[in-house]
Formats: structure tokens, sequence, C-alpha cells
């Protein structure tokens, strides 16, 4: 125990109480006494109090601290008594100062058996406080605790963190969330707010800068009241951390929400201005119908709705319109929900729904304006077929729904529900604005995506009909062909191929790809596919045919356009190949080697003025020729340097049946599908038996016997 003792020595210092206790805003005097009242211990505490030092006071009588009895024991005598006989014992008792003035102090007393040595036998401890000290701490306890408990306004504690420490019963009203909720959580997961950041800002300057607000006026929700709007009047205040307790921002906060209406309904416009900001964004990010419709749903959910679908009228033809007095047929496209079971259930229990003449959704587009209905008996019979269904209905808890129609260029091409819990507020006059906001924007999104899903499958049938189902199968070349058209996020290009047996027993391989996507690409495609042809079976050789082709590409407004013509001669095993700026042939010899030839030939068909080359080269039994478009071997992100070497090593293994390896090499190099039109064409090429070796250059070889196909 820290005192002053005998002989001078002096204790480290006063007793100081944990940081942030009681007793650390009063001055405690720490004294002992034996039991003859002899002071025995003299704190620090003790020489302030009563003005003695330690030299003076310690082994003296006791009674030279209080007042003079007028009979009996002393104050001191009776104090050691009391503490002896009772334990522990506390009370008020005059004292006086050195100086001669009198004033009430506050003891606590109890006795410490072995605190001295074994003479000196018992000492009783006396904690000493000023009277008036007490009644102050006493008289502050008392206020706050009424204030904390009666208080109608909401009153605040936090900490440097901005997180909860104390608050009042009525800012947990205002909140719409208990005291102990509060708790050790950020503000900003109870004040959410709509400005940005603005009001965070304000609270961090409070803490870090010192800097108070007063009146402050912030709109704001809570997760108490997720769907109240309010604006509370709000003043903060830095906690200085005085004597040690703990900094952090105190606050007071009125709720104001009736008085500041237009603030409240500002709020709740930058919200719904929000929301559209989020939809512009969210919605139509792709040209997919589903997509498009997905996003809506999400986008809405669950700041406006706690649940929505979106549905595609079923119309019977394009320009059909609506009549309010038949059925109206639609495809739910699109659902969700934030709503527990069975709201999900019932959303994803149609997938085409049929209403009935006089249901809310014939109402609404008979307007061809949103419409807010109340969900009740009457709304679940007149608007839902199925008794079982409208009973699920009125079981999910949803309170109201929101009907919107999705219009774009004068046509209806679906509806949109969107739906409450009965939980919430129903939908306002604002919110039937907004949703009129965010189905036209939707609707214009889905009528693109629709359209251009059309696009796409007009595309891709022309291209399917115009390129070979079933190219020749000439003698001594077995063949196996893919193609694969762009995913649905891509416009259908221009690849093709062909494989063209000649009536002297050569064989054509070709391979191309048109420039540019949609319609015009596979309309071109198909007039160079034709073109080659019939070219292929009267031309003097490979350069001949692309200048032709280069002609045709010119005088029909193509832009550009690439080809690869491998001229092959069974009899020989010679070839010829011409290129117009296309990818290399690959060749794999029987022994697993892969050679790359025509890589610097020519330029695209359609540049005119430059004439076209072919280069021979002799072509070993059993060799596998891969002709290819760009899509197999460019890829986002990557060099196509790197597809190239990784169709090689794919070709050097294909030893197998030409079929099986198309599929393996497409697997390998497009896992996840293609994004551009990809071709493929692998040929095994033999030799015809008894053939002879034909010179390089002559484009016009005999016909020595009938060949005879090998098997592949």
């Amino acid at each position: 125990m820290p005192s002053d003792q005998p002989g001078g020595e002096r204790a480290p210092g006063p007793i100081r109480s944990e940081p942030g206790s009681l007793l650390e805003h009063v001055p405690v005097a720490v004294l002992g006494l034996d039991a003859a009242g002899r002071v025995r211990y003299w704190g620090p505490g003790a020489q302030d109090l009563f003005g003695y030092p330690a030299a003076t006071a310690l082994a003296r009588p006791a009674a030279a601290l209080f007042p003079e009895p007028p009979d009996g024991p002393g104050p001191a005598e009776r104090l050691v008594e009391r503490a002896l006989a009772l334990g522990y014992w506390r009370g008020r008792v005059p004292v006086r100062h050195r100086d001669g003035t009198v004033f009430d102090c506050g003891f606590r007393v109890f006795p410490v058996t072995g605190a001295a040595d074994a003479a000196e036998g018992t000492v009783v401890i006396a904690l000493a406080s000023r009277g008036e000290e007490l009644d102050r701490v006493k008289t502050n306890l008392a206020f706050l605790d009424a204030l904390f408990e009666t208080c109608p306004i909401g009153l605040v504690m936090l900490d440097e963190d901005l997180r909860y420490v104390h608050l009042n019963q009525a800012l947990a009203d205002m909140d719409g969330v208990p005291v102990a909720g509060h708790l050790g959580r950020d503000t900003s997961e109870i004040m959410i707010t709509a400005d940005g950041g603005e009001f965070r800002r304000m609270l961090r300057a409070v803490a870090d800068e010192g800097r108070p607000l007063v009146g402050v006026l912030v709109g704001m929700r809570t997760p108490g009241r997720p769907d109240v709007d309010q604006v509370r009047s709000v003043s903060l205040f830095p906690l200085s951390g005085a004597a040690g307790t703990r900094p952090g921002v105190g606050g007071l906060l009125v709720d104001v929400t009736d008085r500041e209406r237009a603030l409240l309904e500002a709020t709740a416009a930058r919200r719904r201005l929000a929301l559209l900001d989020r939809a512009g964004a969210r919605i139509g990010t792709t040209l997919d119908v589903d997509t498009t419709a997905r996003e809506l749903v999400d986008v809405v959910m669950p700041e406006f709705c706690d649940g929505s679908v979106v549905e595609m009228v079923e119309w019977t033809y394009p320009s059909e319109a609506f009549d309010p007095a038949l059925p109206l047929i639609t495809r739910r496209i699109a659902s969700g929900t934030v709503l527990p079971p069975p709201a999900a259930e019932l959303l994803a229990a149609l997938d085409r729904v049929t209403y009935p003449p006089g249901s809310s959704i014939h109402r609404m587009l008979s307007t061809g304006r949103p419409l807010c209905v109340r969900v009740d008996e009457e709304f679940a019979a007149r608007t839902v077929g199925n008794r079982d269904l409208a009973r699920q209905l009125l079981d999910s808890g949803v309170g109201s729904v929101l009907i919107a129609p999705l219009i774009a260029r004068g046509h209806v091409q679906g509806i949109t529900v969107f739906g409450r819990s009965a939980a919430r507020p129903a939908f306002t006059g604002p919110d039937l604005g907004l949703a009129r906001e965010l189905a036209s924007r939707a609707a214009l999104c889905l009528d693109n995506a629709r359209l251009y899903s059309r696009v796409q499958d007009i595309s891709l049938t022309l291209q399917r009909a115009l390129l070979p189902t079933a190219p020749d199968a000439p003698a001594y070349v077995s063949a196996a062909h893919r193609y694969l058209p762009a995913s649905r996020a891509t416009e259908v290009g221009g690849d093709w191929y062909d494989v063209i047996a000649l009536p002297d027993g050569r064989v054509a391989l070709v391979v191309g790809d048109v420039m540019g996507h949609g319609v015009p690409a596979a309309a071109s495609m198909g007039r160079l596919r034709i073109t080659a042809r019939a070219l292929a079976r009267h031309s003097p050789g490979p350069e001949g045919l692309l200048a032709e082709l280069d002609a045709a590409v010119q005088d029909s407004g193509t832009e550009l356009a690439t080809c690869l013509y491998v001229l092959y001669d069974p009899r020989t095993g010679l070839a010829r190949i011409a290129s117009a700026g296309h990818l290399p042939l690959l060749v794999r010899h029987p022994d697993g080697t892969v050679e790359t030839l025509g890589q610097a030939l020519g330029v695209p068909l359609g540049v005119g003025g430059v004439p076209f080359r072919s280069a021979p080269a002799e072509l070993p039994d059993g060799a596998v020729l891969a002709l290819y478009t760009d899509g197999l071997v460019e890829a986002r992100g990557q060099d196509i340097d790197a597809g190239l070497d990784a169709l090689r090593a794919e070709l050097a293994r294909a030893a197998g049946p030409l079929e099986r390896e198309a599929d393996r090499i497409l697997e390998a190099l497009l896992p996840d599908g293609a994004t551009d039109d990809t071709v493929l064409l692998l040929a095994r090429i033999h030799r015809a038996p008894g053939g002879g070796r034909q010179a390089p250059d002559d484009p016009h070889p005999h016909q020595d016997q009938d060949p005879h196909p090998h098997e592949d």
C-alpha cells in the first residue's frame, strides 16, 4: 500500500483508481489507524485533504483530525470501533483541516490484519473524501440516469471509431433497434443515408478535428424501419477524453420528419434517381433477352420491392393488337424474390401464364399505364386462374403489387410485376412513375435484344444453308469438317469451307473468311463459296481462281475476305497451295511432325492490283492437312502465335479417325465454346496406287488409271 512511513521514506504516490472510474474524479485520502487511534499510515491524499505532512501525522493520535467531541469517545475511536465490530462501515463525519476549517467528509473504514508487524496487530484503513465532491458526483450521476431514462431526445455516445458505446431508449425507439443491438456496431450500419457519405464525413470531422455541429438536418433510414424515410436534427460534439476517459463523439438526435417533409421527399427522390441510374448501367449489358430480364429483376430488389417477375407476351403474330376480351398468354423469362417460402416456389411454378379477361393485367394493358393493386381474395381470384396458386399467393406475404407494361416502339412486348410484403408500405404515386421509367428502359433493351436475336437466327440459318452439309467425298482423300457459329453475344460471321472433287481426279480443299458479321457477311460467304466451286472445275490453277474471286469481291462490294486454296493430285502426291491473306496450311506427316505451308502467300481478296502466287509441295501418303479460320486460334488476351502453337501440338497427336480427332482438337482449343465463327477442316490424303511423280510446276498431271480410295 503506497503511504508515507516513519523514517522519512516516501511512497511512490497517491492511490490511482482504474482509468474511467468514478473515484478518478474524486480526490481520495488513504490513512491507517491502530486500535489506540494513532495514525499508522499516511498517504499523499491524506496530506492534501487534512493539510498535515507525514512527519507530523504519523504515530500521533488521530484525534487532531476531528473537532473535539463534547463527551465520550472521539470520532477516531468510533471509526476504529465500528470497523473492528462491523468489518466495514461507511458514513459522514466532520473533520478539521490543519488551518482550523471544519468540513464534512465521507469515510469508508475496514480492518486489515497483519498489515503491520505482529506487535502492532490490526490496522483500520480509512478512505476519506470531501462530502461536497461526493455529493457533486452523486448529483451528476442521478441527473445523467434520469436524463437517459426519461429524455425524449435521442442521446448517443460513440467511440473514436464511430461505434456505439452508449445510447438511450428514445434513440433505440427512433431506430427501431434495441439498445443492445446498437452496442459495438458502426453508425453506418444503423444510420443509413443517401447523401454520398456526407454525414459520415461530418461524424469523422467531429471525432478527428473536434469541430462540433449543431442542428444539422440529415435524411436517413434504419434497419429497424427500412421502408421509412426519416429526417433528424443532429447535434454532435467531441468527447475530450479528459482524466483518461475514452475519446469519441457525443450526440443529440431529434426526429423532425413531419417538420421537414420537403427534405424527406427530396431524399426519396434522390433514391429513385439513384435507382434509375443503376438501372441504366446494369440493364441491357448484353443483347440477350433472358439476361436483360434477369438484370431488371436484380436491380429492383430489395430497395424497390421484395419480388419481381418479367414476362413476354406470346402474340399469335408480331403485329397482333391487345384484345381485352381474350385471355393473355405470357412466357415468364425472369423472376426473383427476397421473401421466405413459399414466395420463391410460387414465382418458379409457371413458365407460361394465362391471364383471364378482367384480370388486373388486362386493366393495366387497356390503359398502357402502371397499376398498383392490393393483394386480396378478389385480386387472386381475378388474376390467378389456378386455385392452388391463388392460395399460395395469399399465403406468400405479398401485400401489394405494381404492374407495368413493357412497351417499345409502340408495341406491347410483355409485362413486369413488382411485389412488396405486407410489412412494407404500399406503392405510392411516385413509385408508379419510377416503375414506368424502369419498364420503359427495360422494354427498349428487351426489344433490341429480341430484334438482335431474330437477325442472329436469320444469319445463322442463311449461313448453314449456304455451307455444304455433305462435301464431296473424292477418291484418296477422306475429310472431317466442323463449323461452330459464334455465341449469342457475337454476330454470325462469314466463315466457309469446301471439299471439291475435280473431273481429272484431283481434289480442291478450300477455306475462307469474309470480314464482317451478320446477314451481309453470310450472303457474301455464300457467293464466294459458290463462285469458288464453279471456278475450281474450270480454272487453270490456284492463282487464276484467287484472281477471279478477288474480282468477284470487288464487284459485290464486299469489304475484304481471306481464302486458302489447296489443289492436290493423288496420282503424284503433289499439291499447289495459294493463299489470299489466310492463315497457313498445317500438314501432319505420318511420323507426327507438323509442317507449316503457305504462310507468306498473297493479300486478302478485295485489295486488287496484286497478283496471286502459289507454292508447290510434295505431300507424303497418309499426311493430314488442317485448314481452319481465325476463330480456332485467336482469343482475347492471347497472341495468335500461341494459338497456332497449340493447334500444331494437338495436330501432332491426330493419328486416329478424323471425326474423333476434329472433336478432340475443338474441345482442347475451345473448352468454353466459340466466341467467333470457327471452321476446322481435316483431310487425310493418300496416293493412288501405281501413280507417277509429276514435276511440281505442271498443273495438269495425266490420268494414268482409275483411282481407288483408301480406307481412313
